[in-house]
């Protein structure tokens, strides 16, 4: 964990920067062209792999995967390195992966319903502002639980298609619920009801077959029968509780309340049954690539960039993401336990509503989030609602390091500079008397002011030729001195760095 990773310099001393502060979380700010991604981005970057480094890796623009492939060859990890893409060799089935996680049928129901509505959860946030009444929230989440768990029991089984399926055919209002189709077909709502049934009623009669005669007596003439029968078989309970939902609950709702949690969750269904996201994380009954290959040393790049496939490409890489943060909390730690790092650059794109309580425990988990973004409004209107400042300001205080490039946004620079904190100056004065006698004075006085002016941020230097390649950023680490008994550094990062 102390192993270095930086060296920072100053004209008086040197300190390091090592895996123990990685792990504690990185934010990178920097407008557009300050060499954020070029210069610190590649320098961390860089170090990581050298340093052996697992990790995952989420895309916004499409040269991300070269860039990816050019730091692994720099650094002799290009066997490590597994993309995740349309067209690839590889693909991750999510809800296969999550139902054979183990624990009990209700906790991976749970496990998948938690990974679905982020996802939702997070789509809603990015595109209009999360709105933080809880009636949507509760109905939606009632509705995914009831789906998955239908599906679960009449066919033993989950799939995105038959989610769909049921979702789109379950009946409106007072429509006849054992209608069929033009075609005579029987509708896959219906369909599933009458399967779940069926394998309950089996169920039951094996149940009952297996109690002595006595017994089936007692029960027939008992008015206990009801919940025993539940308490026996529990899939007999589920069943009940199948029915009232959906028959005294959900199928009674106004048309337009239905509508809306209709379409909030089949719409997202839809997007996962279209390629090429269909054959990457439904399709395939069995995952070439899975979270833990981060474990072995494996660097997993989402190649769906967000330029490219928008919405559908962003809440897929949300998903993996959100699976994978899970997963690897969930390893047990060792004193020879690999460091892993999550990338987003651009991360205003994927964050999601559980990412403050990811990285308060990412430390003890020896993760290393790094976070590349332009400022800080947008992650305001990433992570929306009410709320939506100090959910911001509450994540970015579980990041423990912050680099800060040239910048034109003044928020962003006001909280840097605020960040950086004040000091006191020496303010002279001086004044002069003409009058019969000439006299003059000189007076010295303590002033309190920004170490760093929020104006400074936006003359900091941006790489590129005309500045040697150079870029010039502010790193600030909380809670440990860093130089000259500050918890800042100016630094210069090199465009054109490579590691020994």
């Amino acid at each position: 964990m102390d192993q270095p990773i930086i060296e920072l310099v100053s004209a008086t001393e040197k300190n390091y920067w090592t895996i123990r502060h990685a792990v504690e979380g990185v934010q990178i700010f920097g407008g557009i062209g300050s060499g954020k991604t070029s210069g610190s981005g590649r320098m961390l970057a860089l170090k990581y792999l050298k340093a052996g480094f697992g990790g995952l890796v989420l895309t916004v623009k499409p040269d991300e995967k070269k860039a990816w492939q050019d730091y692994c060859q720099i650094t002799g990890r290009t066997n490590d390195l597994i993309i995740l893409e349309p067209g690839g060799k590889h693909s991750f089935n999510f809800l296969q992966y999550e139902s054979a996680r183990g624990g009990s049928q209700g906790a991976i129901t749970e496990n998948i319903v938690d990974v679905l509505k982020t996802v939702i959860r997070a789509g809603e946030e990015k595109s209009s502002g999360k709105s933080d009444d809880p009636f949507w929230e509760t109905a939606l989440d009632m509705l995914i639980f009831n789906v998955i768990d239908l599906c679960k029991l009449a066919y033993g089984n989950i799939s995105v298609q038959e989610m769909y399926n049921i979702v789109q055919t379950i009946p409106k209002g007072e429509e006849n619920i054992a209608s069929k189709s033009d075609d005579d077909v029987i509708k896959p709502f219906q369909k599933a009801f009458e399967a779940a049934r069926q394998n309950v009623t089996v169920q039951i009669d094996t149940w009952f077959e297996t109690l002595p005669s006595s017994e089936r007596t007692r029960l027939q003439q008992s008015d206990t029968f009801e919940t025993e029968l539940i308490e026996a078989v529990p899939d007999a309970r589920l069943l009940k509780f199948l029915d009232q939902f959906f028959f005294d609950n959900f199928i009674g709702l106004s048309e337009k309340t239905r509508s809306i949690i209709d379409f909030t969750f089949s719409g997202f269904l839809f997007r996962l049954l279209r390629e090429p996201v269909y054959s990457l994380f439904c399709r395939h009954p069995l995952s070439t690539v899975t979270p833990e290959d981060s474990l072995k040393g494996k660097i997993i790049l989402v190649n769906l960039p967000v330029k490219l496939f928008h919405k559908v490409g962003r809440d897929c890489q949300i998903l993996f993401k959100y699976i994978w943060q899970r997963a690897m909390e969930q390893r047990q730690i060792t004193d020879h336990s690999r460091p892993l790092f999550l990338w987003a650059d651009e991360a205003q794109n994927f964050l999601h509503e559980h990412d403050a309580d990811y990285q308060a425990t990412a430390r003890s988990s020896r993760i290393s989030t790094v976070y590349i973004s332009q400022n800080l409004p947008n992650y305001y209107a990433s992570m929306g609602g009410k709320q939506g400042e100090y959910k911001v300001k509450s994540f970015l205080g579980t990041l423990g390091t912050k680099i800060f490039h040239a910048n034109a946004d003044m928020e962003t620079n006001r909280y840097s500079s605020e960040l950086i904190g004040d000091a006191f100056f020496e303010e002279q004065s001086d004044s002069v008397t003409y009058s019969r006698q000439f006299s003059k004075s000189k007076s010295t006085s303590l002033k309190i002011d920004r170490i760093v002016r929020p104006e400074e941020f936006a003359r900091l230097r941006t790489g590129g030729p005309n500045n040697k390649f150079w870029v010039e950023g502010y790193l600030h680490r909380q809670g440990d001195v860093v130089a000259r008994d500050q918890n800042y550094i100016k630094m210069l990062f090199n465009q054109n760095y490579k590691p020994q």
